[in-house]
């Protein structure tokens, strides 16, 4: 309990001290004015209320990854409190801050624009390509996760068929949101949803007070303690918990909501904050998961209850022995165990609704990525129709892969899309550094994330089963050497900017 505590503690101080320390090496101007009203077009670009704005970028942000993400790594141990403090902090509210406020002073460029305009022709045909691959990907993955779930509900002979009615159902939804203004239904509706995200999240912290069970403490975090994976915690967990911690995918979001923020002194509240408030819902969720798997009865999955907390709660993801982890069992039982119910609604919305509200706003912004690099413009909706067709026509395709397969290729893809943009974000700071003089070496606030990440990719793809399935030391070596040398050329170059 007193690891939990002092965790939720330095999320405070992170937002109250490092925000602020972010904010002024960006030079927030709130005399600036932004592009909601430079370039409104009624569409995309409109001026929204800050807390509108916020709710939104928060569930834009969160879906069910601050959720599943974190009771799968929490499996891991305490480590898991380690990793969404210092990644939120230092890693992944600068990498959601940076985006959104630099996106904000290039008109609400998408994030290949300003990965383009800060690493090169290459890196922007790149990103071009892997933004729309992720979005595309997460389109995929959040219509198969709460069809199903809402087809397991429902339950009855035609489970296949329930299936494919609720996927149309949301394809439906996601072609409306991806059409439609931005204030008509997605300002509608995220403000509902994320309230509810945010006072189920409240219920639980609540309950991780209220009822019994033993919570592990830091002492332990140093070591796997997860039941069935040999990935080591080094770079298993950085992959593992994304959202709550570093997510590649917030990038992505930040320049939707940077076309609705009216004044540039909002940032530090709408981008930083919340991220800091999705590591709050991670930190949650990670405690009591493991708290209540704990204080479960296990005795009807043929255990003795002694068992350690991490393989209690294994059990209880998988049902007590199907091998194949579905965190959303154990949202529904946790909550309804808990908050009675109010929970079980709220579990609802936490596993079916969050996913969708992810879903809509990524195949929305493969349709402004496509058309910020196609230059075409969405003024209209026959041309807005015309661009967003073929993404869903791919990602109806992608359903049809494998459902594990997917998800863990779009796990790295993610993160490796948050290495290109605090790289982007690093060499931004060192240009402007250079030539305004200010914070000369304010860089460094995504340079030591940009580093951390790059080892985590490129270890990851080396040892990982859907990679190149190496030697830990050799996975290691080989990822430090790419490190080392991404590293050194920045340095080469940034000095030559100085020497300017």
């Amino acid at each position: 309990m007193f690891t939990f505590i002092v965790s939720l503690m330095l999320l405070v101080l992170g937002y109250v001290l490092y925000g602020a320390f972010v904010d002024k090496v960006f030079g927030a101007d709130p005399q600036r004015k932004t592009p909601c009203y430079t370039s409104r077009d009624g569409v995309d670009y409109m001026p929204m209320p800050t807390w509108k704005v916020f709710l939104i970028q928060f569930l834009n942000i969160a879906g069910t990854g601050p959720i599943f993400g974190a009771i799968q790594g929490i499996l891991f141990g305490p480590a898991a409190y380690i990793w969404i403090v210092l990644g939120c902090v230092f890693g992944g509210a600068v990498h959601d801050y940076m985006s959104g406020m630099i996106s904000l002073r290039k008109n609400g460029a998408s994030l290949p624009e300003i990965v383009g305009d800060e690493l090169g022709s290459a890196a922007r045909l790149s990103l071009r390509v892997m933004s729309l691959v992720l979005m595309i990907l997460v389109g995929a993955v959040f219509v198969t996760t709460p069809a199903g779930l809402l087809a397991n509900m429902i339950g009855g002979d035609t489970m296949l068929g329930q299936n494919v009615f609720w996927i149309v159902i949301i394809f439906v939804y996601y072609l409306l949101a991806t059409l439609v203004p931005i204030d008509k239904l997605i300002g509608r509706i995220y403000p509902i949803f994320g309230v509810a995200l945010l006072i189920m999240a409240v219920g639980l912290c609540y309950g991780i007070f209220a009822y019994a069970g033993n919570m592990p403490e830091i002492t332990d975090a140093f070591m796997n303690h997860h039941p069935t994976s040999t990935m080591p915690i080094f770079p298993g967990l950085c992959i593992t918990i994304a959202c709550g911690a570093v997510s590649g995918f917030h990038a992505t979001q930040s320049p939707m909501m940077a076309r609705c923020l009216k004044n540039e002194k909002h940032g530090r509240p709408i981008f930083y904050g919340a991220m800091i408030t999705e590591g709050f819902v991670a930190l949650i969720w990670a405690a009591a998961a493991i708290k209540f798997a704990d204080s479960f009865d296990v005795t009807k999955f043929g255990m003795t209850g002694d068992e350690a907390p991490y393989a209690k709660l294994w059990a209880l993801m998988t049902n007590g022995g199907t091998n194949n982890p579905n965190p959303a069992v154990l949202v529904n039982v946790l909550c309804s165990t808990w908050l009675g119910k109010v929970g079980a609604v709220l579990a609802v919305l936490g596993v079916v609704a969050a996913p969708i509200t992810s879903g809509d706003t990524a195949l929305r912004s493969a349709r402004l990525i496509a058309a910020d690099f196609m230059r075409y413009k969405q003024d209209k909706i026959y041309k807005r129709l015309i661009l967003s067709l073929p993404i869903f026509i791919v990602s109806g395709v992608l359903m049809f892969i494998n459902f594990d397969v997917l998800w863990r290729y779009f796990a790295w893809f993610n993160q490796s899309l948050s290495v290109f943009t605090l790289w982007a974000i690093t060499v931004w700071l060192t240009k402007r550094g250079a030539t305004e003089g200010t914070f000369k070496y304010g860089y460094l606030v995504s340079l030591v994330p940009a580093v951390w990440m790059t080892m985590v990719c490129s270890t990851y793809i080396l040892i990982a089963p859907e990679g190149f399935q190496l030697h830990n030391f050799i996975a290691y070596l080989l990822g430090g050497i790419v490190t080392v040398g991404v590293l050194v050329w920045f340095i080469l170059w940034a000095k030559k900017q100085y020497v300017r």
